[in-house]
């Protein structure tokens, strides 16, 4: 969204094409999406084309995945669950194996 060039010399682009380095053959038929200042931010910031695109991949992320919150708050409650789960297993498995591990063994 951010790739649009002039057309380096010996580079032909014909009428209604643009040049974008990271397509192949380097001419695309669509027009340049993103200009600075073309949107008005509520909270100040710079409405610069690298901003509007960072804005717009993060939202395409967001849409194509609208569980991924969900799932890490659930990520974190487990956890959370088998960290408590650990400490529990580790006291059990002291206290269970004590009365083996106080024991003086004599060979006579």
């Amino acid at each position: 969204m951010t790739g649009y060039r002039e057309p380096p010399a010996g580079v032909v682009v014909a009428e209604g094409q643009y040049y974008n380095p990271y397509f192949a053959g380097g001419k695309i038929q669509m027009p340049q999406p993103l200009y600075d200042g073309s949107v008005e931010y509520e909270d100040g910031t710079p409405a610069s084309a690298s901003q509007m695109a960072k804005d717009v991949t993060t939202f395409l992320q967001w849409s194509s995945e609208p569980e991924q919150d969900e799932r890490k708050k659930m990520g974190v409650k487990v956890v959370f669950g088998l960290s408590v789960a650990c400490v529990f297993a580790g006291w059990y498995k002291r206290h269970m194996w004590s009365v083996f591990k106080s024991r003086k063994i004599s060979f006579h």
